[in-house]
């Protein structure tokens, strides 16, 4: 696809575009861009498109992206020289995220509600690196290879920093444990 892209068919980069939309909204959501999601992803695929020569060949198109979508947050949420509240980020990332059927159970549904709020609110309070790394890992389920190629950092590092990470949320959220979705030979941990 990148190929086609690079030898002028308009076509190819609007179907990227649309394979990837939802993921980068998703991700500008969780990582704060609150109501500016939607400018940053724009902003996100045009300098996507203006590097796409210094895109290296082999390499997943999704987890660059993403880290160019994580740069423009940040400088996003820097000029605005603003803080979103808590309550909005909670928000956009629900919006962005898959809503809950009309016909769930009202009390799961409020017990999801509330295990959300939770997780957030614990999220608030990592560093931004531990941050990160579980957005990345857990909430766009990436695997730990595109979690390593989107934030630039080795595989280990990753490993290490989402250890700490998750032992830090184990302490602020001690009914709460995630579910690893990408572990090798499709296990879950317990």
């Amino acid at each position: 696809m990148i190929a086609r892209v690079r030898a002028g068919e308009p076509e190819a980069y609007a179907e990227l575009v649309r394979a990837h939309t939802g993921i980068a909204l998703r991700a500008a959501a969780a990582l704060g861009a609150g109501a500016d999601a939607e400018d940053v992803v724009q902003q996100a695929f045009v300098k996507a498109y203006c590097a796409l020569g210094r895109f290296r060949d082999g390499m997943a198109f999704r987890p660059w992206l993403l880290s160019i979508v994580a740069n423009e947050t940040r400088n996003t949420v820097r000029a605005a020289a603003r803080r979103h509240t808590l309550a909005d980020r909670e928000a956009a990332f629900a919006a962005a995220g898959p809503a809950i059927p009309e016909s769930a159970d009202p009390a799961v549904a409020t017990l999801e509600t509330e295990r959300r709020r939770a997780l957030v609110a614990a999220l608030e309070k990592l560093s931004e690196e531990h941050r990160l790394v579980v957005t990345y890992r857990y909430l766009l389920e990436m695997d730990e290879k595109e979690t390593a190629q989107a934030l630039g950092w080795a595989r280990g590092t990753v490993k290490s920093r989402l250890n700490r990470a998750l032992r830090k949320l184990e302490r602020l959220l001690p009914d709460f444990r995630p579910r690893e979705h990408a572990r090798e030979g499709g296990e879950e941990r317990d």
